[in-house]
């Protein structure tokens, strides 16, 4: 483990939140501890470099897990690093199959995505790529039932929902996602229609991360519109 990994590591388990992505990881942490089985099976979209799969297979060692990173050289590091232990894929996962330009910062990855969006980075060097589109609904088996699913894909959060309806509706999972201003809202994402769909299409309540874990209400409508559109919160999980 690298000395900056060690660093994170110890301040999340003494609970010392430096930052909110910080804050958002420990809390993510602590509900798939709670929800998750020795047995239960999880989508990580938007991979990265493994974070939260490492701890998908910490924590459900005997569950299938899938993995989705279309950036080439994170994705052959994953295809490597979890051999016969996920299954990793090369694609961005969207409501539609195709092909799409996608924008790879190469000076800050974790903000790549399909589209353009607000950078919190002074000159982002982006490389335009072409990536392969694929839906949730596709390319996961219609005979596993999915527990857990954690999507970060920098704005194209609705998108990927929507690609697996048929998936959501089945299962029912558990759902950590990122969406607001900022990057949301470059892909035309509405939070009204966002919290309906979730809520109304699929079935779930939504709450923030510290609301679950605390056993909390589910937000309202407009709570969820208020959070979405301030950007005081932009993490979210959504539950039964």
């Amino acid at each position: 483990m690298s000395i900056k990994n060690l660093i994170k590591s110890i301040l999340v388990f003494a609970h010392l939140d430096i930052t909110k992505n910080m804050k958002y990881d420990r809390l993510t942490e602590t509900i798939m501890q709670r929800v998750l089985k020795e047995d239960s099976n999880c989508i990580d979209i938007g991979c990265h470099k493994g974070e939260i799969l490492d701890l998908m297979l910490k924590y459900s060692p005997k569950g299938q897990h899938f993995a989705f990173e279309p950036i080439p050289d994170l994705y052959n590091q994953l295809k490597e690093n979890y051999k016969n232990k996920a299954n990793v894929y090369p694609y961005a996962l969207s409501d539609k199959a195709g092909k799409s330009t996608f924008q790879y910062v190469k000076n800050a990855p974790a903000y790549s995505g399909i589209k353009k969006r607000r950078y919190d980075i002074e000159k982002p060097d982006i490389e335009e790529i072409e990536v392969e589109l694929k839906t949730l609904d596709e390319v996961i088996p219609e005979n596993i039932k999915i527990d857990f699913i954690k999507i970060d894909v920098e704005g194209a959060e609705f998108g990927v929902l929507k690609g697996g309806k048929q998936l959501l509706k089945k299962s029912l999972p558990v759902i950590v996602f990122e969406s607001g201003l900022g990057a949301s809202d470059f892909y035309g994402t509405k939070p009204e229609d966002l919290y309906k769909y979730i809520t109304e299409e699929i079935g779930l309540n939504i709450s923030l991360l510290k609301s679950f874990v605390k056993n909390d209400k589910p937000l309202t409508l407009n709570d969820f519109v208020k959070h979405f559109n301030t950007n005081d919160e932009y993490y979210f999980v959504a539950h039964r």
